[in-house]
């Protein structure tokens, strides 16, 4: 089973878009926050990060704030329930093709601004987001398709790859959570925000009941976020690699190219075109290390920086304040993360 040092971390920049609404409204976000065991002066800093399991905490209290699992960013609220409700009549389908008609259905009723639809092709099934127009903030429709894609691949029991992902929206400064999420290669500014899939998946059967129904609701939507990531990206494997390592054995490129099975020039070509590099990955790996175990509290920042392949603590403390903006102490609040 995967760990919650596995999912990698969430950005700040997330949290942020996830606040904007209420703040829009004038909501008072301090309990929410308080909630998902987020230090308000990680808002402060553009380059922190937190867990999966702290951003879920945050969806969770923020609808509970907002009477609204969609964040407020629809003219209509995803009433508490709704997506309990609508998991419900799910169970029940014969295929995957006939619940995502059911889903597209149920979520047209609920929301008023953006709606999906889907077109199949002849190798491809595509879910068309329409938005009537009216451009939106990027994680809009970002939600939007984890909901759906999430669900799509609960009730198969494995993960739909993304084949192609287009978003009527800009792409950000930094765009590595939706990647992570979805796919490589997103395309922005697009007509049409739209996700192809082969449409192969559209004829399996539901492989979800009541019973298991029980146990996703209670575990979403930690689950939607983390449990069908993406994780067919070279980063993917390599941070898998490394994790069965000690941080203090990990290889340099040309011998990691040979345990991967390939060229060290192909390794590398690899790498650039997902807009990354290895020594990135082992800093980005070491940063969502030593979160998780500093969010959880059970060790000293001497014993994580130990932990993590710091020789001198000092030399951890510059590093992590490099990768966050924020000095470790931060992290260290004692929360448990319970997601997997």
């Amino acid at each position: 089973m995967a760990t919650s040092q596995d999912n990698g971390t969430t950005s700040i920049g997330l949290v942020h878009e996830a606040l904007l609404s209420a703040r829009q409204q004038r909501v008072d976000v301090a309990p929410a926050l308080r909630e998902a065991d987020i230090d308000p002066q990680l808002l402060n800093s553009p380059r922190a990060r937190i867990s999966p399991a702290a951003f879920a905490r945050l969806w969770v209290s923020l609808a509970e704030l907002l009477d609204d699992k969609f964040f407020g960013m629809d003219s209509h609220p995803m009433r508490r329930g709704s997506f309990k409700l609508m998991c419900h009549t799910l169970v029940h389908c014969e295929t995957l093709g006939q619940a995502l008609e059911r889903v597209l259905s149920f979520m047209r009723v609920v929301l008023d601004d953006i709606y999906g639809e889907l077109h199949v092709q002849e190798i491809s099934g595509i879910i068309v987001l329409q938005d009537y127009g009216v451009s939106r903030r990027l994680f809009t429709y970002g939600i939007w398709l984890t909901m759906v894609h999430g669900l799509m691949c609960w009730l198969i029991n494995q993960r739909i790859p993304i084949q192609a992902l287009s978003f009527h929206a800009s792409k950000p400064p930094d765009d590595s959570d939706y990647r992570m999420r979805f796919c490589e290669g997103i395309q922005y500014n697009a007509p049409i925000t739209q996700m192809r899939f082969d449409k192969k998946f559209l004829s399996l059967g539901i492989a979800q009941n009541t019973a298991s129904l029980s146990a996703f609701l209670e575990s979403s939507p930690a689950r939607l976020l983390v449990k069908y990531r993406n994780d067919d990206s070279i980063s993917v494997l390599i941070r898998r690699r490394l994790r069965g390592m000690s941080p203090h054995s990990w290889p340099e490129r040309d011998e990691l190219a040979q345990i991967l099975g390939m060229s060290n020039s192909t390794l590398l070509r690899r790498l650039q075109t997902e807009g990354t590099h290895y020594q990135g990955l082992k800093d980005d790996l070491r940063r969502d290390m030593a979160i998780y175990l500093l969010s959880r509290g059970e060790m000293t920042v001497t014993e994580v920086a130990t932990e993590i392949g710091f020789q001198e603590v000092s030399a951890f403390h510059r590093a992590f304040k490099k990768w966050t903006g924020i000095n470790p102490g931060a992290y260290r609040r004692g929360q448990t993360d319970e997601y997997v």
